[in-house]
């Protein structure tokens, strides 16, 4: 039919756009070079080859017309210089002079000159006749004396005409400068400074003039220098310490700072030309004393010999000699005792020397005794990183609670992750190391709180570090406390509060980690944890009062700022309250385990001595009661129970606080309110732990007492109708406004049809060529497996014939 045959061609006409277009396009893809066929009428159909060849030569005729090119000289171009013509300039019409050197026109050649040396003929020594006169008759040529001659006369005739004007110039200026000196007379004078009197007065800056000066002499800003990274701090801290190192074992050993900067001694015909080197190894000019003394004594004999040697070639000379040294003997000797005195009061004064030379000496070994003893008892400035937990213990242990801390800053900053590969693997197992020895002071009798106190920043640096790996710890100690817990519960039933350090362990995750969030991987398995303590460790004990206090404080520190629901928490001090109260009737509140009705334990907490109710004062509980009750008497145990329900009131209190707000507090806060007021002796207390009963009263609903607000009125529309039978706006402008929507959306739905079925066509186009890649490939791999199998053939058949023979 005639719609099949039109959406056939339609099909036929897509296809060829499409090949022509976007199948040209999907093969350049990956192009970078594009060809583009820039000339006239190549891309219109509508114009003939013919006539394209005419409009492409009329273009190209009119391009060039009017254009010479510049490097064609065979043109017939003008070429100029500075505005004249190079063909005038080459006739060389104008006459140059020749002038001596100290003429103002230097280098400039007269024409009679240029033809007179340069010109070569005979032609040249006539003389040429000026520009504007046209003699005809011929003149006669002049010999070269002639010209010369002429020349010579004509050369000083224009010296002596130069001369001349500069003359008349400089009697000009002389005569200007005296004309000027009688007009400067009449012109506005200055005074001179030395003729001016000093009667003037200088005019005194005002206010603005004396700030514009300051700002002159105002600082200017300076460039600083750029903030360090953290690794450059790190190191420039390492090289500190290191530095601080070095002179610690130098002074240890007892090498003086002041004897390493001592100037080395230097001969005096030393010209300090020598070669530069690491390390000076020349040795002091310097002779020990008793080296001398051997020297002279050596000197005295070697002496006497030579005097004895010499006495014997002349022994008058020697008799002469022997007889002076007598004389001179026998003439002073009556001055021998005057002598021996001065010689003892030299030996006194050598051995006073001497004597105090000794002292000096003794007090400089005793000051650098105590100098090598301070330097042996600092801390040194460096350490390793520990690898185990007892190389971590023998470094703290022993060290005072500041000496502590020092080690352990020193360790992070001598093994600082950006320094080495392998620092941060080492401080990852300090923190472990640091939370064990932590849970250690913990379990010391008695416990070192303030210790654990100060090593909670250290701990807190290295959990900022590596919060991975700290949080691997302290999910793995809280890991086995609660396998340790259910362990004992399948043993023997029951389960028992832990000790302090896990207790610790608690307070630091608290410190450590936030506790607001919803759901964390360390805080929530705490929450758990402490949770289970308190539903499922019963009390037994005093101590066991203290330690689920103690959790129940931390609870409440956990949920303070996500203000969570915590049954557990009410449900123990509700218990608390209850082995407080002392007969048990009917109760009007329901236990939940661990607590009991009546037993054993259900008056834990009784006090009934007045006396002791009087005495007491509200204190903390201290720590070390976890660990030991020591054996005191009846009313310190009254006064620590008294304490325990005091603690146990504020508890309630804060719980009031933070849960004030939920719609069910009342049913919450129902069962206590029921112990204070009908079971628990309030009244006898001491002041400090009476409790004002605040009842909260339900509120009815009440419908808020507002004015109704009237319905809006709105005045009606009147819409006139077109056409009928169509949507149709209010007016033309929303008419317009709904045709174009509707056009839009025509628009939209045929651009995705027209996308999709170019996507299909490109589907097409990438199936065949994939197509054609394995047709390609199965038949080389036939071809070589065909090749193969031929070479096969012939090795076989090779095989057989070598068989055979």
């Amino acid at each position: 039919t005639i719609e099949q045959l039109c959406y056939s061609i339609a099909l036929k006409q897509q296809k060829r756009v499409r090949t022509q277009t976007l199948l040209k396009e999907y093969k350049e893809r990956d192009k970078s070079n594009v060809f583009k066929d820039k000339r006239f009428g190549e891309y219109d159909t509508k114009i003939s080859p013919e006539e394209k060849m005419m409009k492409r030569f009329a273009m190209e005729r009119q391009q060039n017309y009017g254009k010479k090119s510049i490097y064609n000289l065979n043109e017939d171009e003008e070429l100029t210089h500075y505005g004249q013509s190079l063909a005038d300039i080459e006739k060389l019409n104008d006459i140059v002079d020749s002038d001596s050197d100290d003429t103002e026109e230097k280098g400039i050649l007269s024409a009679e000159l240029t033809a007179a040396h340069f010109g070569g003929g005979g032609g040249l020594l006539r003389r040429k006749a000026p520009m504007g006169q046209q003699d005809e008759e011929e003149e006669k040529p002049k010999s070269r004396k002639e010209l010369i001659e002429e020349l010579i006369t004509k050369s000083k005739q224009e010296k002596r005409e130069r001369q001349m004007q500069r003359e008349n110039a400089m009697e000009l200026t002389e005569k200007l400068d005296s004309e000027w000196k009688d007009i400067q007379a009449l012109l506005a004078h200055k005074t001179p400074k030395s003729e001016r009197t000093g009667k003037e007065e200088t005019p005194k800056p005002d206010e603005y003039d004396k700030m514009v000066r300051e700002l002159g002499f105002e600082m200017k800003a300076q460039p600083s220098d750029r903030m360090k990274t953290e690794e450059e701090f790190a190191k420039e801290e390492q090289e500190r310490l290191q530095k601080l190192e070095a002179d610690r074992l130098r002074r240890m050993h007892g090498i003086d700072e002041q004897e390493k900067k001592k100037p080395k001694h230097m001969s005096a015909d030393d010209l300090a030309d020598g070669f530069i080197l690491d390390k000076d190894d020349r040795c002091l000019l310097t002779i020990p004393m008793k080296r001398v003394e051997e020297n002279q004594e050596e000197d005295g004999e070697n002496g006497g010999n030579e005097r004895e040697e010499e006495s014997e070639p002349g022994s008058e000379d020697a008799e002469e000699a022997t007889a002076e040294e007598i004389d001179a003997i026998d003439s002073h000797s009556d001055l021998e005792s005057d002598t021996g005195s001065d010689e003892e009061a030299s030996e006194n004064e050598e051995e006073k020397k001497k004597h105090k030379r000794n002292k000096k000496k003794l007090q400089e070994e005793v000051e650098q005794n105590a100098k090598i003893e301070a330097a042996r008892s600092e801390l040194p400035y460096t350490f390793a990183a520990p690898e185990s937990y007892e190389k971590l213990k023998s470094l703290l242990s022993g060290r005072t609670m500041e000496q502590q801390l020092v080690v352990l800053e020193r360790i992070q900053k001598c093994n600082h992750p950006s320094l080495e590969v392998g620092n941060k693997a080492k401080l990852e197992k300090l923190f472990g190391f640091l939370l064990e020895y932590i849970g250690e002071l913990a379990t010391v009798e008695p416990p070192e709180v303030k210790t654990i106190d100060k090593l909670v920043l250290p701990l807190y640096h290295l959990c900022q570090m590596f919060p991975d790996a700290a949080s691997n710890s302290v999910k793995l100690v809280f890991q086995d406390a609660a396998h340790d817990m259910e362990e004992m519960i399948e043993v023997k039933g029951r389960a028992a509060f832990p000790v302090l350090d896990m207790l610790i362990y608690l307070k630091i995750t608290k410190i450590l980690f936030p506790a607001s969030d919803y759901w964390h991987p360390v805080v929530t398995p705490a929450l758990v944890y402490m949770s289970q303590l308190l539903t499922k460790c019963p009390i037994a004990t005093l101590q066991d009062v203290v330690k689920g206090l103690f959790v129940c404080c931390l609870f409440l520190d956990y949920v303070s700022l996500s203000q969570r629901f915590a049954p557990e928490l009410i449900n123990f001090l509700l218990g608390i309250l209850h082995i407080a109260t002392p007969k048990k009737g009917v109760l009007g509140y329901t236990l939940v385990h661990p607590f009991r009705p009546l037993g054993k334990n259900s008056e834990q907490l009784l006090v009934q001595d007045k006396e002791d109710m009087e005495t007491w004062q509200k204190q903390n509980l201290p720590l070390h009661i976890m660990t030991r009750l020591t054996e005191s008497s009846k009313m310190e145990m009254n006064h620590i129970k008294l304490s325990c329900i005091a603690l146990c009131f504020d508890l309630i209190k804060r719980c009031a606080a933070l849960y004030g707000l939920l719609p069910s507090f009342h049913e919450i806060m129902q069962p206590i309110r029921g112990v204070l007021t009908e079971h628990l002796p309030v009244s006898r207390y001491p002041k400090h732990l009476q409790l004002e009963n605040k009842e909260k009263h339900y509120y009815p609903l009440v419908c808020e007492k507002k004015k109704p607000v009237p319905l809006k009125l709105y005045t009606p529309k009147i819409v006139k109708v077109l056409e009928f039978g169509r949507k149709q706006g209010a007016n033309k402008e929303e008419q317009e406004r709904q045709r174009l929507i509707h056009k839009h959306k025509r628009e939209f739905k045929g651009a995705v049809r027209e996308i999709r079925k170019d996507n299909q066509f490109l589907a097409r186009m990438q199936l065949s060529e994939t197509m054609d890649r394995d047709a390609d490939r199965k038949r080389r791999v036939k071809q070589l497996f065909n090749s193969l199998a031929t070479q096969e053939g012939e090795w076989k058949a090779m095989k057989r014939k070598k068989f055979k023979r």
